[in-house]
């Protein structure tokens, strides 16, 4: 269900925000399942305004109070990094 609901709701109202997501990817362990999306800004600040817009959206506000109605929080835990690219890191054709 968390899955439908990021395919299906999460990444269309994103993408109103002009977020750029590069990959997307799951991991299992018998501790814990943990999703995880790659993000590509142009800065800190497109990053911020992006954000603020993303988690007021109203729809996407609705969005999750039905799905937590119907089967309970998805999200225990989030951790975000913002992640720079080192000058020695081998080139990467992104945004810059």
């Amino acid at each position: 269900m968390f899955l439908d609901r990021f395919r299906d709701h999460a990444l269309r109202i994103m993408k109103k925000y002009g977020f750029n997501i590069v990959s997307i990817w799951e991991s299992e362990s018998e501790e814990k399942k943990e999703f995880v999306y790659l993000l590509e800004w142009k800065d800190e600040n497109t990053m911020e305004i992006a954000w603020q817009g993303f988690m007021a959206d109203k729809e996407w506000k609705e969005i999750k109070v039905q799905t937590a109605k119907l089967h309970g929080d998805f999200v225990n835990n989030i951790e975000d990094r913002t992640l720079k690219l080192t000058d020695f890191s081998p080139e990467k054709k992104l945004l810059k």
